[in-house]
This record gives structure tokens, sequence and C-alpha cells, in this order.
């Protein structure tokens, strides 16, 4: 056989067949595959449900520190439900001079305070003591605007000297009938006032007044706060200014703190009710 020339082969090397250098070339180069976790039988993460937002309460206190000096301005007539009353009004006063604006003004701050304590968002209808109105048809608006679960006006009585004890007033129907959506549930809310102003301050339930749908609870269409209310509405009277055993309590800080618990307590009995 004649043996054929490979210049290209260099003396002593030794030829390697092409795929057995191939074949180690891959095995070098190949990486071992990484090993998979077994699947976790965690469960997926569930999205937190969001807090249902706060309920909002307008506490309205009666009146204000600068109405007596404006006559023109809170005697000009404003809706009232089917027809017109003054914007406004001075209010009362104890027969020693301490007026009944101070009274619910102080009342209702510490009220706002024990219930946003409480979580309660707190709307006021007035922010001092020295200002005029607001009128009373754009009290009940607020109310409205702010989407209240609740409103309550806070005043204190002018009756005779002879006269004692609190009282509530829930809506009538008002003579345009709008506001018939809020009878119901303003009733609710004022039956809880009405017990738990009473536990609270331990002052006697109104009988004084006519036409009572029970002792310390009355119903009426001529306020108009009450006729405009598109929300569940309550006012109170806290109290006769000019019953001497009375304006003594009205007058005194710690009874007003108490005044402020029963209001607060009452509020949040119905919001439990209105929002569990």
């Amino acid at each position: 056989m004649q043996t054929v020339a490979r210049p290209w082969l260099a003396e002593g090397v030794r030829c390697v067949p092409v795929l057995v250098l191939l074949a180690g070339l891959l095995t070098a180069c190949s990486a071992p595959a990484p090993a998979q976790s077994p699947p976790s039988s965690d469960p997926a993460p569930v999205a937190a449900t969001p807090a249902p937002p706060a309920p909002v309460v307008v506490l309205d206190p009666g009146h204000n520190g600068g109405n007596a000096t404006h006559p023109e301005q809170i005697g000009a007539l404003v809706p009232a439900g089917g027809f017109e009353k003054p914007c406004n009004t001075t209010g009362t006063s104890t027969d020693d001079g301490y007026p009944e604006h101070a009274y619910a003004f102080d009342v209702a701050v510490r009220v706002a305070d024990l219930l946003r304590a409480r979580g309660t968002t707190v709307v006021m209808t007035r922010t001092d003591d020295t200002g005029v109105g607001p009128c009373v048809d754009a009290r009940a608006a607020l109310a409205d605007d702010a989407g209240a679960a609740l409103a309550v006006s806070i005043h204190a009585d002018g009756a005779a000297a002879a006269a004692t004890g609190y009282h509530v007033i829930e809506p009538g129907l008002a003579p345009d009938g709008r506001n018939a959506a809020v009878l119901d549930a303003s009733d609710v809310a004022a039956r809880d006032l009405l017990a738990a102003f009473g536990a609270a301050t331990g002052l006697p339930r109104a009988t004084y007044l006519g036409d009572l749908v029970e002792p310390g609870l009355t119903r009426r269409s001529d306020l108009a706060g009450l006729n405009l209310a598109r929300t569940p509405s309550v006012l109170l009277e806290s109290g006769n200014m000019r019953n001497a055993g009375e304006a003594a309590l009205l007058t005194d800080p710690a009874w007003r703190q108490r005044a402020a618990q029963g209001i607060a307590d009452g509020i949040s009995a119905f919001l439990v009710r209105d929002h569990p």
C-alpha cells in the first residue's frame, strides 16, 4: 500500500478522532441544570380589604355670639320647608346672663372631641362663638353636603321658670313633604339621644311641652333645620335656662362635660345601628 504524505500532521502528534474532541468540548462547556424547587403549598396572598370610611356627624351649636348685633342679617327670611323663617335668632340665656349660644358651642366642642376619639368624622356648622349665623337653611344644607349619617342641633330652652327637664325634638313631616325619607331614622336617633342624655346627666325628661310623643320627646314641623333635613336630624334642648336649678347645671363646666358625654353616647348608639 502506498503511504500518503500528511504535511499538516506534525511529527509525533497523535491523531485524535474529531468526534471524541467535540464530545469532550461539549461536556466541558455544559453546566448542570439547576435543581427545581418543589411547588409551594402556601396560599397566594390576599389583598387586604380597605376599612370603610368613618361615619360623618354634623354638630350644630345653636345661634351664634354675633347674632344680637346683626338684627337685619339674622332677620332676613330664608326657606324653611314650605314656608319662610328668619335666618336665625339670638337664643335665650340664664337670669345671670349666661347665653345659650355660649353653652351650645362649649358643649358641641366637647362632643366633637369625644366623637373624634372614637373614630367619627365631625363637621361643625360653626367653628367659633363670635360670628353671625349661619342661617338655618345653610346649616341643614351643610349636613346634606357632608354626607352625614346624623345631624344633631344643640340648644337649651328658655321656658317658664317652673319648667324643668330636657327634651329631644324630632322632625315631623314638613309642609313641603321633602323630609319624609329621613323621618323614621330621625325617630331612632332621637330615642337613642333621649336615653343616653338622661343616663349621663341625671336630668328628668321634660313634661311641660304639649303634644309629646312620650316624656321628653316631641315632634315638630315648624323648625327649618328639621324640615329641610335630607339626612337624619334631631334637636336637643338640654335643660331650661330660666329654671334656677338647671341654670346652675348648665353654667357648670363639669356638668357640661357630662352633657357632652350623653350626647356623644346617644350619637354613637345610633351610628352602631346605622354603620355596624
